[in-house]
């Protein structure tokens, strides 16, 4: 019999957080530097390069890798002779772990989770309640796998009940264009094949925390059916041409994962689920001899890439209608001047004080500015603001016409693509939509050189926050006249890749 102490377990969560928050896996560094390499994409190979080098800069500074610190996902396999010293359940230690790592004061993450889910959606301020999975299993020992889960890619997860005669991959590659570039590629994709429709929901999510290993695959041949099958869905994801960030290249997925279970005669189901630029994931044993110690990785790990920032420097406090009119889809911008931020919840807001006819609050006049879709961490130390990196832009395409005709609000800025009522909105009101890299936001915080908050201070991390930039790298993603570079950057690249196959190893 192992007794392992409530203490133990709730430091190592803690631990692990803090952790998971500043370092990428190994694994991951080296298939990221990879796909740099071999990358032929001018946007795509920049891109990956700054994912390369905030991550580096996140260890260095043992900061965040990226705003979207996460919604915590512990897997507990339970030995069957483990005994847990102390009176509190495992949601419980689990949930004090999670409070001290996002509630650390000299590395605090940004709190993410609201509850009720439906209705009032207030912030829990420390990012609890966890999401607990328990397997009891021989031994012991206690197996924890502490991960954390950003909303870009978890909000892309597919399940599809196929019927068994279907077309796996043709399933998987009608869907990854559909998941625009939200999800931060390039990241790895976990399926889940078989079992009940939670199984395969469950096993996608546990298949995206093994080690990238696509490599050796492509070195070695295949070993069995479910190697060959990844390998197949690998190449097929990789020739859509979607590549980093959605601009078009030859790398969209790391790697595959695959869990199966056996199913029902007549079913398939079948869950896919994108880890994004953000893997934050880290396995360790509990035996009853104290916490986990981690070890942090060595910045030698990392590729020595620089990427100068180039591109047209921008005044943002005296830019007008007609200079935006002449940027194009695909060129790189480099901003300074004063923005507004607003996500979701303010966005709701503001329209539902327009609706009403009431004045925006003190402090918000988006005429002739521009808005900025984050979240930040909280700074620390001589910080200004800490990781903001841009969140996924589509969310906020329902208020967007609703922004661009009573604010005069002159662009947006933020992740990924924008769908057809945005893009006619942009069209119409001529305005313009830029995009700075996802799975970049310690990065691009360095650009931000004050930061206060003018409005809704209740909504926390989605408060309105006023940021005064210095040569903020960005790129044009919407024109004036409504061209998406999402749109048109992989349809090149997949032209490019059928006409001239390009080796993917």
């Amino acid at each position: 019999m192992t007794t392992i102490s409530q203490d133990d377990l709730v430091d190592s969560v803690a631990d692990a957080l803090q952790y998971i928050a500043c370092y990428h896996p190994p694994d991951f560094v080296r298939a990221m530097a990879r796909a740099y390499e071999r990358e032929t994409s001018v946007a795509a190979k920049s891109a990956i390069g700054q994912i390369l080098i905030n991550s580096r800069m996140a260890a260095q500074g043992h900061r965040p890798m990226c705003q979207d610190t996460g919604v915590v996902v512990v897997f507990l396999k339970v030995g069957m002779d483990v005994h847990f010293a102390g009176n509190d359940t495992l949601q419980e230690m689990i949930d004090q772990g999670v409070r001290r790592a996002y509630l650390n004061p000299d590395n605090p993450l940004r709190a993410s989770l609201v509850a009720p889910p439906l209705g009032a959606r207030c912030n829990t301020g420390d990012n609890t309640p966890a999401v607990v999975h328990v397997e009891l299993v021989p031994g012991d020992a206690l197996e924890v796998t502490v991960a954390a889960k950003g909303g870009g890619s978890e909000n892309k997860a597919r399940l599809a009940m196929l019927n068994p005669s279907d077309d796996l991959i043709q399933w998987v590659t009608d869907n990854l264009p559909s998941m625009g570039a939200g999800w931060c590629p390039p990241g790895i994709l976990g399926l889940g094949i078989g079992g009940t429709p939670e199984k395969a929901l469950l096993m996608a999510k546990e298949s995206l925390m093994t080690p990238i290993d696509m490599d050796q695959i492509i070195e070695h041949g295949p070993r069995d059916d479910i190697e060959a099958l990844r390998l197949e869905i690998f190449e097929a994801s990789n020739r859509l041409g979607i590549g980093a960030q959605g601009l078009g290249g030859l790398t969209t997925v790391l790697d595959v994962k695959i869990k199966d279970y056996p199913t029902h005669a007549a079913s398939l189901p079948v869950a896919m689920i994108p880890n994004c630029a953000a893997t934050r994931h880290l396995h360790f044993t509990l035996d009853g001899n104290g916490p986990v110690r981690l070890t942090p990785p060595r910045i030698e790990d990392w590729p020595r890439i620089t990427i100068e920032a180039s591109g047209q420097r921008v005044n943002l406090d005296t830019l007008s209608r007609a200079d935006i009119k002449t940027w194009r889809p695909g060129e790189n911008l480099l901003l300074t001047g004063r923005i507004l931020t607003g996500r979701d919840a303010a966005h709701k807001r503001i329209v539902e004080l327009l609706d009403s006819g009431q004045p925006l609050p003190n402090g918000i006049d988006f005429s002739d500015r521009f808005i900025y879709y984050v979240g930040p961490v909280d700074p620390v130390g001589d910080e200004v603001v800490g990781p903001a990196g841009p969140t996924t832009a589509t969310r906020m395409d329902k208020f967007t016409e609703t922004l661009l005709a009573k604010t005069g609000l002159l662009g947006m800025i933020g992740k990924a693509e924008r769908g057809p009522a945005a893009i006619e909105a942009i069209r119409k009101h001529t305005s313009v939509y830029l995009v700075a890299v996802g799975g970049a936001a310690y990065l691009v915080s360095k650009a931000i050189k004050s930061a206060r908050v003018v409005a809704f201070e209740d909504l926390g991390m989605e408060a309105i926050y006023e940021f005064e930039v210095e040569d903020m790298p960005v790129t044009v993603a919407v024109d004036s006249a409504g061209e998406s570079v999402h749109q048109t950057g992989p349809a090149h690249w997949r032209k490019i890749i059928a006409d001239f196959p390009v080796p993917l190893d």
